[in-house]
């Protein structure tokens, strides 16, 4: 075959090879689509979770569903840094309820000269426990709806420790709804109030979280791309950061996050980074 007809052949074949591609990444797609929802009961639909302000279990967990996350964060605050660092477990007792415990820690590092006395002690913040419960799967919609609550107790810093070990107490009940548009494009929406109460002086304080979400889940695998929008109201005050994210899979049941803070509307906070390291010990194999 001389040079000329190569050259024919492999302009025809191009396209037909690049169709392949792309029909062979719509059927990974759909056995992973149809692993996640059709193979076992109750119906549930495959949703990208966010990463920063995560799930407490994904929307229509199924019994015996668990993972563990570790978290790891850095921000600027101008006068000083701070470095987070959480350890959580999540499990689905029953279909479609999902529990979860957190101990998230902060550590402060000051920066540009400022006092060691001048900036908060480090410390483990709190005890979270949490619930969630998917009330509503539909699988013609791709939707899915979610109520839970989030019981947080605050914990006194290491300087002051046990004086009183309890500080406060915060209070989130929330509310989320998400929906798969076709295969690959996700958009969810968490929503509640904080209610915070100080034990040392009984006051009050409520604020406001609006988070939204979108994603794009590449075709043919479990690694997506997308940005949460997280916007707090706190008595007339509007803060807001972006944070663009990306998640890979790097063995069947272990996934790396990789989250970039950019603030909006805040006053005192800068840059920030997070990862996050999900474990599913149970996963099954696609």
């Amino acid at each position: 075959m001389n040079f000329k007809n190569k050259l024919m052949l492999m302009l025809l074949l191009t396209p037909l090879t690049h169709a392949f591609a792309q029909d062979s990444d719509i059927i990974k797609d759909s056995i992973y689509i149809q692993e996640v929802e059709s193979l076992k009961e109750p119906v549930k639909i495959l949703h990208a979770e966010p990463l920063y302000i995560d799930l407490i279990r994904d929307l229509g967990a199924r019994k015996g569903e668990k993972e563990w996350n570790l978290g790891f964060g850095l921000t600027d605050n101008q006068v000083f840094d701070s470095y987070e660092a959480l350890i959580e477990y999540e499990w689905a007792p029953v279909n479609r309820l999902g529990l979860e415990v957190e101990l998230p820690f902060t550590f402060y590092s000051p920066i540009n000269g400022t006092p060691r006395d001048a900036i908060p002690s480090n410390q483990l913040n709190s005890i979270k426990i949490a619930a969630q419960w998917s009330f509503y799967v539909n699988e013609k919609m791709a939707t899915s709806m979610a109520i839970g609550y989030i019981n947080e107790f605050e914990l006194s810093s290491f300087r002051d420790f046990g004086k009183p070990l309890i500080k406060g107490n915060v209070y989130n009940p929330f509310f989320v709804v998400a929906k798969r548009w076709g295969n690959n494009f996700h958009s969810l929406i968490y929503t509640g109030p904080l209610i915070e109460q100080n034990f040392l002086t009984n006051s009050f304080h409520t604020t406001y979280d609006i988070n939204t979400n979108f994603h794009y889940m590449i075709p043919g695998t479990r690694n997506f791309i997308g940005i949460e929008f997280n916007k707090t109201l706190d008595a007339g005050d509007f803060d807001m950061t972006m944070r663009p994210q990306m998640r890979v899979g790097i063995a069947d049941n272990l996934l790396v996050g990789i989250v970039t803070g950019i603030p909006v509307a805040r006053e005192n906070e800068r840059f920030s980074t997070f990862l996050r390291l999900i474990w599913e010990p149970a996963h099954h194999k696609l």
